[in-house]
């Protein structure tokens, strides 16, 4: 499932791109595929383990591009450990929501981006994260969860205060708003919830669905889990 869209992006073969906060590397898997250079990085190391798992796998069975290469680490999208000027391509999904600092995640992430690379940034929407905190006040509160809602305008000047200059802007996921309303009213922490796994179920079959996408398409006009952001480094 992936929440940025690589031709938005223009992600190209023999490119070096940044997975910042990778996740178990649902954004990294598709760098890999189309012959990029990828780095994964989370602060998360079971995270980090899966997604170098699955990477190897994808090269063992064909499914990465004969000229894709990847790496994973650790990593703080705070502290990160490169030279000015590194990757062609970055990706920066669901992370600038956690971080204590989002102008220094995102001088950072600036920093080591090519003069002329792209980046692609995703945070969830406003109102999604405002029903979610009417609904429960665990959503804002629990370990590791979200320390602040964004309304467009306010990503875009900290992207552009940085010299980044937004080219492009999506939403996306609004099944998965429907999954966090459920989550929210049942209670956050029963992952296991009949609704809860039952619908979950529904969003795993559903996934690479043509049907599904186009619906779910539709919906994204009305609630969407996520907004993407596409800029470019002056």
């Amino acid at each position: 499932m992936l929440t940025v869209d690589f031709d938005t992006l223009d992600v190209r073969k023999g490119q070096l791109a940044l997975d910042a906060g990778c996740g178990t590397g649902r954004h990294s898997f598709e760098f890999l595929a189309r012959g990029a250079r990828v780095l994964g990085m989370d602060m998360d190391m079971e995270s980090v383990r899966k997604a170098r798992y699955t990477m190897h796998i994808m090269q063992g069975n064909g499914q990465a591009h004969a000229e894709g290469r990847y790496q994973v680490h650790i990593g703080d999208a705070l502290r990160l450990p490169f030279r000015d000027g590194t990757f062609d391509r970055i990706i920066c999904s669901e992370v600038m929501e956690h971080v204590d600092d989002d102008e220094l995640a995102a001088r950072e992430l600036t920093r080591v981006l090519k003069p002329g690379g792209r980046i692609a940034v995703t945070v969830p929407t406003y109102i999604s994260e405002w029903m979610f905190n009417a609904l429960t006040y665990e959503y804002f509160t629990s370990p590791g969860g979200h320390v602040r809602k964004y309304v467009p305008r306010r990503l875009v000047g900290i992207l552009n205060r940085q010299g980044l200059r937004v080219y492009a802007v999506d939403f996306r996921h609004a099944l998965h708003t429907v999954y966090w309303l459920i989550r929210c009213v049942v209670g956050l922490h029963l992952e296991d919830q009949p609704l809860t796994r039952g619908y979950r179920t529904f969003l795993t079959y559903g996934m690479g669905s043509r049907f599904m996408e186009r619906f779910e398409g539709v919906l994204d006009n009305f609630f969407p889990k996520s907004i993407i952001l596409y800029a470019i480094k002056k």
